[in-house]
């Protein structure tokens, strides 16, 4: 039988975008009933990026993969397979991946979206790796884009103050003799999913109606309360499954919902915050896109250097989660 490391891949190349539009916590108290100050003392954000009207999650996603060729000089034409995670396409069909495929011109490539909210980043890196594992691709291009705004309510003070728009790219190839992916560890509790929604062609759950019209509706309560219990068990089997300990990890980046909500995370798992990188401060929550937003934030700053080991972990609506421990060594 074929091991999981016969084919091992790691992330060559990462690459980011963010709309050029601000929205300041000053430019929300114009807009509901809130203030800076209210809204840093609960999540922990100061501002956030807002996509134009004109302005798509494609637009975003192609940036962010131009970017890391760009960056990275990468070839994208043997790419083949591209995969998005993303809550918020352009259209139902075509996949925001198939317009990615036609932008960059890449002839022989599957694309397809995937969706796990702000876990879709862990969830795609998965797939890449295992798809690379089995021997079936040796190239894969994942893209984690987001454009909340145009799904947020502005006149709901609850879940305004915390969604912003934006992308990352990161490239997985196939490395014979220098793997990246550790290990993983996935989960789900769809009971939960009433907890945290936007309602699509049925207008009900479980026998129960839905509000919104269209928008993001959660309850911040509950979903703070299966994040905090989930996520740092979650931790530990990532790393157990390793072989490792959480003090042996550089970095811990988790989903950038709520900076609250991380510190509980760190304090019950008892990883320090001095080792943990978010991106929500100055991009909000951009939900799938929130963990290679801080992963590229910590490499530009010089905190993330070759040889780290770092612990990612996606949680949100579904509700799922996905932990991964990896190398980062592009």
């Amino acid at each position: 039988m074929m091991s999981a490391n016969a084919f091992p891949s790691r992330i060559t190349a990462i690459g980011t975008c963010v709309p050029s539009r601000v929205l300041r916590n000053a430019d929300l108290e114009k807009m509901v009933e809130t203030s800076d100050e209210w809204i840093l003392q609960r999540t922990g954000i100061h501002e956030r990026r807002i996509a134009a009207e004109d302005e798509f999650t494609s637009d975003l996603a192609i940036a962010a993969v131009k970017n890391m060729a760009d960056t990275y000089q990468k070839e994208l034409a043997d790419v083949d397979l591209i995969l998005v995670a993303t809550s918020t396409p352009d259209f139902a069909f075509p996949s925001v991946a198939s317009q990615i495929q036609a932008h960059f011109g890449i002839l022989q490539a599957g694309a397809m979206d995937l969706s796990a909210t702000c876990a879709g980043f862990t969830y795609a890196l998965h797939t890449a790796n295992a798809m690379i594992a089995s021997g079936l691709h040796r190239k894969v291009l994942v893209v984690a884009a987001e454009t909340l705004s145009k799904v947020t309510d502005y006149t709901d003070r609850t879940t305004c103050i915390l969604f912003g728009d934006g992308a990352g790219a990161v490239l997985v190839e196939a490395a014979p003799g220098a793997p990246c992916f550790h290990s993983a560890y996935l989960g789900s509790k769809g009971d939960g999913g009433i907890h945290v929604y936007r309602s699509g062609l049925s207008t009900s759950m479980n026998g129960r109606e839905l509000a919104g019209n269209g928008c993001i509706v959660q309850n911040g309560r509950e979903v703070y309360k299966w994040a905090v219990t989930t996520v740092p068990k979650g931790m530990q089997e990532v790393a157990s499954r390793a072989g490792m300990t959480l003090e042996e990890i550089d970095w811990f980046i988790p989903h950038s919902a709520n900076l609250r909500m991380i510190e509980s995370i760190c304090e019950r798992s008892g990883f320090p915050m001095e080792k943990t990188l978010y991106s929500l401060a100055y991009y909000g929550n951009t939900s799938a896109a929130t963990i290679p937003l801080a992963l590229g934030m910590g490499i530009d700053e010089g905190k993330v250097k070759a040889g780290d080991k770092i612990l990612m972990y996606g949680f949100g609506g579904g509700l799922v989660h996905a932990g991964l421990l990896l190398t980062w060594q592009p």
